[in-house]
C-alpha cells in the first residue's frame, strides 16, 4: 500500500457524475422518504397524441438522495408543493449552458483531500483516461436479492383476458383527454365531463368506459341518454383522494396487485424516471417502488414495481418515451423494498487511456485481488462551494443560525441565475419572503427553508428547517458522518497498513467485536470495519480511537454524547468495511478510431439484433473496458479512482483538463 500522487483524468463535458451503489449502509437506520425532483422531461415533439402527459408537476424523490449513500446537492427538490412551477430542464441549448456553469462552479468546489480521501491500496503507477465521455460508457445492471442480474430482454405483455383492447389508447380525442385530465386534477369547476358516443354500439361504449377508467384513475363513468343521443359521463368517484389510490374494484382478484417490470433508462436518474412515468400514467409517484436508485449519467437497468397499473398500459409507454424501455413484465403480490438487493453489476469504459498494457494489468489485478478503500465518494458531500458536511456539523452543534446561513448565503462559482438572485436578496435584506420571490422553483432546499422562515419567523429556525422533508435534513448529518469516516480510515491505513491489527473491529453478525492479539491471523483486512460516529457504536482500541475523539472535539462535538436535543438528529452510528473487493472482475483493452462509437452492446442493442462491435488490432485510441460488481452502499467512483490513481473531484479534473467543455 502506498499513498501516491494523483494523476489526471481527462474529462469531456458532463463527465464523472459516477454513481455510488444502492441502498443504505448496514446499520444506517434512516429510510429514505419520497422527496421531489423538479427535473421533469417536457413532452417530446414526436409523441403520439394519445401519449400526452398530464400537465401537473407531480413531485417525487430527489437526486439529493443518492443511490444508496446519498448524492448530496444543496438544491435537492422537496415534496408536496402544490403550486405549478417551471420544469427545470433539458432542451439542448439549456443543457450546454448548464454544463458550462457547472464546470465554473466546480472550480470552487471540493477536492478529495478536503473530504479525507487520500490513500490508495495498490502500488501500480497511475494513468489517465476519459471517464464517462459518453453516458453510454457507464452501464449499471441491478443485482436482486436472489443474485439475479436485471436485464431487459423481453418486451412482450403477459396475456390477460381482463385487459381492455388496444383501442382504449386511441378512442378518445386529444380534446377529450384534455377535458378529462382537467376534471381528474380538479383544474376547473366542472363536476363531470360528457363524451358523445358517435357510433353508438355496446362495444364502442365499453371501450370508452374502459379508456376513461384506465387512463384517468379516480374517475367513474356512466351512460346517459340526452335528447336521443348516448353520452358517456365521467365524474369523480371519491373526491381528491381518488388520484392517489388506484381503483380497487376494477383489478382482478386473481392477479397480483403489483406489476413488476425492468426499466432500462438512459441519462436519467431513477427519481426523474419515476416522475416521468407517473406523469404520463397520470398517477402519483408514490405507487412505484424500487430496491435502489441509479445514476443519471449512465445507462441503467433495474426492477421497478407499480401498484395496480397493467403491463399493457406500461408497455404502451414504449411508444411514447425516448431513452426509456420497459419490459420483462410480471404480476406479483408484493412491492419492492428499498435496500433489498445484492448490489450492482457495472460495465465501464475508460476511453483514450495512456497506461501501458502492463500498467493496466497491474491495476486491474490489484482491484480484483485486493480491492479499493471503501471511501464515501465526492457526490456524498455536495456540488457547491458549501459542503453538505458543514451544514451537518452545524446541526449537530445546535448552531441553527449557522445552518441557515450555510444553506442560504451567496457562494463562489456559478449557480442557476435565480438561485444567485435569491441568495443576493437574502444577503441584502434577510427577508425570507423577498428572497423566496426570486425563486421560480420553490421546492428546492433553499425555497423550503425560506418558506419555513416566513411561516415561523427568524427566531424559530429549528421549526423552519423542519419543513424540509426528514430525509433531506438527515442527508446533512450523514454527510458529516461520512466526512469523519473518510478521514479516520485514511489515518487507519496510514498507521497500520493493509493488515488487521489488535484493537481493530470486525462484525460477528450485526455486532462489532475487537480483534485480540491471539486472534489476528484469523482475519484479513477485508473483515475490518470502522464506525460512523454515533451513540450506539464502539471505537477501535488503538490510536485511531483517539483520532476520532480529537476530530469531534475540534468540531465542538462530544463523542461520548451523540444524542441530540431533537431526536431526529441523534446519531446511532453504523459500521462500514474499510476495504471492498469487487466481484466478477474482468477487463479488456480495445483499440478504436472513432470516439463516438459505442464500445459494447446494451440490452436495447441486443433486443434490436445489433451485432456487437468489432475491434481492430490497431487504432488511434485505446480504451479500458471493465466489468465488476459491488455490494450496496459502495461507490463505483472509488473503484475507478484506484485503477487510474486520480482525484475524482470535478474541481481537480477541470483544472487538469478543460477539454471536456469543448
Amino acid at each position: 500500500m502506498e499513498t501516491t500522487g494523483m494523476t489526471g483524468v481527462s474529462l469531456k463535458r458532463g463527465s464523472l457524475a459516477v454513481e455510488d451503489n444502492d441502498s443504505l449502509a448496514p446499520g444506517e437506520e434512516v429510510k429514505r422518504q419520497k422527496v421531489s425532483e423538479c427535473c421533469l422531461s417536457k413532452s417530446q415533439d414526436n409523441l403520439e397524441r394519445d401519449c400526452l402527459p398530464s400537465s401537473e408537476n407531480v413531485p417525487v424523490v430527489p437526486e439529493a438522495v443518492s443511490a444508496g449513500e446519498g448524492k448530496n446537492n444543496s438544491n435537492a427538490q422537496l415534496e408536496d408543493e402544490e403550486e405549478e412551477e417551471e420544469d427545470g430542464l433539458s432542451e439542448e441549448g439549456e443543457e450546454e449552458e448548464e454544463v458550462e456553469s457547472f464546470a465554473d462552479m466546480m472550480k470552487h468546489g471540493l477536492t478529495e483531500l478536503d473530504v479525507g480521501i487520500t490513500k490508495f491500496v495498490s502500488s501500480h503507477k497511475g494513468f489517465s483516461g476519459i471517464l464517462k465521455e459518453r453516458y453510454s460508457d457507464f452501464v449499471v445492471h441491478e443485482i436482486g436479492k436472489d443474485g439475479r442480474i436485471s436485464h431487459l430482454d423481453d418486451l412482450s405483455v403477459p396475456v390477460d383476458e381482463e385487459d381492455p383492447s388496444e383501442d382504449v389508447f386511441t378512442v378518445l380525442t386529444a380534446e377529450e383527454k384534455q377535458r378529462l385530465e382537467e376534471l381528474q386534477l380538479f383544474k376547473n369547476k366542472e363536476t363531470s365531463v360528457a363524451i358523445e358516443v358517435i357510433e353508438d354500439t355496446k362495444e364502442k361504449r365499453t371501450i370508452i368506459h374502459q379508456a376513461i377508467k384506465s387512463l384517468f384513475p379516480g374517475l367513474e363513468t356512466k351512460t346517459e341518454d340526452r335528447e336521443g343521443k348516448k353520452y358517456i359521463v365521467a365524474y369523480h368517484a371519491a373526491g381528491k383522494k381518488a388520484l392517489a389510490n388506484p381503483r380497487k374494484h376494477s383489478w382482478p382478484k386473481s392477479r397480483g396487485n403489483y406489476c413488476h417490470f425492468v426499466l432500462y433508462k438512459e441519462n436519467k436518474d431513477t427519481m426523474d424516471a419515476i416522475n416521468v412515468l407517473s406523469k404520463y400514467l397520470r398517477v402519483k409517484p408514490n405507487i412505484f417502488s424500487y430496491m435502489g436508485t441509479k445514476d443519471k449519467r449512465a445507462i441503467t437497468v433495474q426492477e421497478i414495481a407499480v401498484l395496480k397499473i397493467t403491463a399493457q398500459r406500461l408497455a404502451h409507454l414504449n411508444k411514447c418515451l425516448m431513452n426509456f424501455k420497459l419490459g420483462n413484465f410480471s404480476y406479483q403480490k408484493n412491492p419492492l423494498k428499498l435496500g433489498e438487493l445484492q448490489g450492482n453489476q457495472f460495465t465501464v469504459v475508460l476511453r483514450n487511456i495512456t497506461g501501458t498494457d502492463e500498467q493496466v494489468q497491474q491495476a486491474m489485478l490489484s482491484l480484483k485481488e485486493i480491492g479499493f478503500i471503501n471511501y464515501y465518494g465526492m457526490q456524498r458531500f455536495g456540488t457547491t462551494a458549501v459542503p453538505t458536511y458543514q451544514v451537518g456539523r452545524a446541526i449537530l452543534q445546535n448552531s441553527w443560525a449557522e445552518v441557515m446561513d450555510l444553506i442560504l448565503k451567496p457562494r463562489s462559482g456559478a449557480e442557476k441565475g435565480y438561485l444567485v438572485k435569491c441568495r443576493e436578496e437574502w444577503a441584502k435584506t434577510k427577508d425570507p419572503a423577498a428572497a423566496l420571490r426570486k425563486l421560480p422553483v420553490k421546492r428546492c432546499v433553499e425555497g423550503q427553508l425560506l418558506r419555513g422562515l416566513s411561516k415561523f419567523g427568524m427566531k424559530n429556525i429549528v421549526s423552519a428547517f423542519g419543513i424540509i422533508p426528514r430525509n433531506n435534513r438527515l442527508m446533512y448529518i450523514h454527510s458529516y458522518q461520512s466526512y469523519v469516516w473518510n478521514n479516520m480510515v485514511s489515518k487507519r491505513i496510514e498507521e497500520y497498513g493493509l493488515k488487521p491489527v489488535p484493537g481493530d473491529l470486525v462484525l460477528k453478525g450485526a455486532t462489532a467485536t475487537y480483534i485480540e492479539e491471539d486472534d489476528v491471523n484469523n482475519y484479513s483486512i477485508h473483515d475490518v470495519v470502522m464506525p460512523l460516529p454515533g451513540f450506539d457504536v464502539i471505537y477501535p482500541k488503538h490510536k485511531i480511537s483517539e483520532a476520532y475523539r480529537e476530530m469531534l472535539t475540534a468540531d465542538n462535538l462530544d463523542i461520548d454524547n451523540m444524542r441530540h436535543k431533537i431526536r431526529d438528529y441523534s446519531l446511532s452510528g453504523a459500521y462500514r468495511k474499510i476495504i471492498i473487493r469487487p466481484q466478477n472482475v474482468s477487463w479488456e483493452v480495445v483499440a478504436y478510431d472513432d470516439p463516438k462509437i459505442p464500445l459494447f452492446n446494451t440490452d436495447v442493442d441486443n433486443l434490436e439484433g445489433k451485432p456487437p462491435p468489432v475491434f481492430a488490432s490497431e487504432g488511434k485510441y485505446k480504451a479500458l473496458k471493465m466489468d465488476f460488481s459491488l455490494p450496496p452502499s459502495t461507490y463505483a467512483t472509488m473503484a475507478i479512482r484506484e485503477v487510474l490513481k486520480m482525484d475524482t473531484s470535478i474541481k481537480n479534473q477541470t483544472q487538469l483538463n478543460t477539454a471536456w467543455l469543448r
